[in-house]
């Protein structure tokens, strides 16, 4: 199992069914030293999943900034899926969060 940080759409009960095809349990945990931003998306078919124009996306902020969200397990194959749903405006990299948890997270490519 990996762990991966949401503070986006893969929060959202759809877009777990659609991309994992099961809901993710998950913990609230934060991601220090980033700031949220909203870009917009045209990928059709990340459109029909999210139901949502613009999303969430983080970039580097100041030391006292951070964004709230999730951690979930999943496994390598969710990943890959995590992966196929993110579009070019996202760059999966490791980061550490609040709670010094170590996790996967899309951030601004």
């Amino acid at each position: 199992m990996v762990r991966l940080f949401s503070y986006g759409t893969l929060q959202q009960q759809s877009v777990q069914l659609s991309s994992f095809g099961r809901l993710l349990i998950g913990a609230p945990d934060a991601l220090p030293g980033w700031k949220r931003e909203m870009v917009e998306i045209t990928d059709s078919d990340v459109l029909a999943k999210s139901g949502m124009r613009f999303h969430p996306i983080v970039v580097p902020g100041a030391a006292s900034d951070e964004v709230a969200g999730m951690v979930f397990e999943i496994t390598e194959d969710e990943l890959a899926s995590a992966d196929r749903y993110e579009v070019a405006d996202y760059k999966r990299i490791a980061a550490r969060l609040k709670s010094g948890t170590e996790a996967w997270v899309y951030v601004k490519a």
